[in-house]
């Protein structure tokens, strides 16, 4: 079910703390949901979300109510589901589906022309999935309101096509439960981003037509293995890789994580999410890069970067020092337990996100003023330019301010590319990723705004002061009011873009935004400039 590939050096230079992990009886004590494992100061967090550890059983009561639903559905004439959701919430079901080949349409963005086209599309025949842990999301509560309004306006009955999954006494637990809404509760006890076994993954995944069930069961069965007290065991192993040593040349802070694209694709995309936010606090953590086996730095190997593949064969052919193979369920509770495990040698506490925290804050306040919007400092072609932490005087270009914000990087910093556009229109982001990567042969992360800021944003803030930053924005020509509130998406996701700035800003970390009036083609102008 789960099989390694580590080299012997790197299993001799870690065995001390493997060992060590094993005298702490680490693994069992996870299982069994020691929530002191991680430190007295988050006691009182790890106590309330350790639920993960029995989500593979715990789960399977969903099964049944979760295919009658799919049933009932099918009976009414739904052929498409999307899901509304961000972070974790999203990026499992997503992972799931690609997996297991079924189709689902994620919305996971505030960008007023692809919660458009989503909603626009087959209406009549779609079925909605609204997942928000805390119920208060502002993303995901908006989505809600404009599907509602569509299927308002297509005489179609709300209540019949919306489904909620949140927490028990959320506040939208409580207006579903008002409103006549379908609800699964979700395990409180569990983390956004621990919560690939619980309704948050399973109930997208099983109403789009995944076998959810053979998911619970491979996770059920790792489990028994990763809670074992052994030197061998997997999560130990890696874990330790993670977090310590991985050659001479001192720690290696950033993994490079590849999916294989046939057995488990986009894997590494909901790694990442599980990674950074769980070790990126304190000026500390794991930097997880999502790559290809042809990327930049899978072939240049930085002295600062862990390589793992990820795949459900036993062999995949990757320029890689690490590669874990296993089912898909048995790999989400394989890189949960890695990384709580992880997180205890950093002595970091794998369940706050207090940098999330401070970016939603800022863009409340921004979003609060949205008419006093900041001008662009200058515009080059098509292209507005602005920047905070970042001293453009005497800048006239696009090029010469890029050079600029790359000018900052040092021998372990990294690129952040930061995209707030609508990513369903076919935009060459690994492309663009790459691109960077190889002109500045630093290790380069490229996250989709605003999804991002529930997940890796939290490492951008609360991780090393090492990394610069790249914002893409567009102003949409054609706006998209938020039903029953008082600002639009377009204002939603600037105000989200502008707030996530100046909290990078004031931590020390420089942040150049470029404006897209035509995204495509200004994209493709951008990836000239750095190659």
């Amino acid at each position: 079910m789960l099989n390694t590939s580590f080299p012997e050096t790197l299993l001799t230079e870690l065995l001390p703390y493997r060992e060590a992990l094993v005298r702490d009886k680490v693994a069992s004590r996870i299982a069994e949901k020691d929530f002191t494992l991680w430190g007295k100061p988050a006691e009182s967090e790890s106590s309330i979300r350790l639920g993960w550890v029995n989500s593979a059983i715990d789960s399977q009561t969903l099964v049944q109510s979760i295919l009658e639903l799919k049933n009932t559905l099918n009976q009414q004439g739904v052929s498409r589901i999307v899901l509304c959701g961000m972070g974790g919430s999203s990026l499992a079901p997503e992972v799931i589906t690609k997996t297991f080949g079924v189709a689902l349409e994620v919305l996971d963005s505030t960008d007023p022309a692809q919660v458009r086209k989503v909603v626009e599309t087959d209406i009549e025949k779609t079925a909605v999935v609204v997942s928000s842990k805390s119920g208060s999301t502002v993303e995901t509560d908006s989505q809600k309101r404009v599907f509602e309004q569509a299927f308002d306006r297509a005489g179609i009955d709300r209540t019949q096509r919306i489904i909620i999954v949140t927490d028990p006494g959320s506040p939208m637990e409580e207006a579903a439960k008002a409103e006549g809404y379908r609800i699964f509760n979700a395990d409180p006890n569990v983390g956004g981003r621990y919560s690939a076994l619980t309704a948050f993954g399973m109930v997208p995944s099983g109403l789009a037509g995944v076998d959810i069930l053979s998911i619970l069961e491979d996770a059920e069965e790792a489990s028994v293995y990763l809670s074992q007290d052994e030197v061998d065991n997997e999560a130990i192993i890696l874990g330790a890789a993670m977090a310590r040593a991985a050659s001479n040349s001192g720690f290696k802070d950033k993994i490079g994580i590849i999916s294989d694209p046939t057995s488990l694709p986009d894997f590494a995309d909901w790694a990442e999410q599980l990674i950074a936010e769980s070790t990126g606090k304190d000026e500390k953590g794991i930097l997880p890069v999502v790559l290809q086996q042809e990327s930049f730095e899978v072939t240049a190997t930085p002295d600062d970067l862990l390589l793992v593949a990820v795949s459900a064969e036993e062999q995949f052919e990757a320029n890689v020092e690490i590669l874990v193979s296993g089912s898909l369920g048995a790999q989400f509770l394989l890189w949960e337990y890695a990384t709580v495990i992880a997180s205890r040698l950093l002595e970091l506490n794998p369940f706050d996100q207090p940098d999330v925290e401070s970016a939603k804050v800022a863009a409340r306040g921004m979003l609060a003023e949205k008419g006093k919007a900041v001008p662009v400092q200058f515009t080059d072609g098509n292209i507005g330019v602005n920047a905070v932490g970042l001293d453009l005087s005497g800048i006239s270009t696009v090029s010469e301010a890029l050079s600029l914000l790359l000018g900052k990087l040092g021998e372990r910093s990294y690129v952040a590319i930061h995209a707030y556009l609508d990513r369903i229109a076919g935009l060459n982001a690994s492309e663009l990723r790459e691109v960077v990567a190889g002109a500045t042969s630093r290790p380069t992360t490229f996250g989709w705004g605003p999804r991002f800021l529930h997940s890796t944003g939290q490492y951008h803030k609360g991780g090393p002061r090492n990394g610069v930053f790249l914002q893409l924005l567009t102003k949409e020509a054609q706006d998209l009011a938020v039903p029953g509130r008082e600002f639009t998406f377009g204002e939603l996701i600037s105000s989200q873009a502008a707030g996530d700035a100046k909290v990078l800003a004031d931590l020390g970390r420089p942040v150049l935004t470029l404006t897209l009036a035509n995204p495509e083609k200004d994209f493709e102008e951008i990836m000239k400039m750095m190659g």
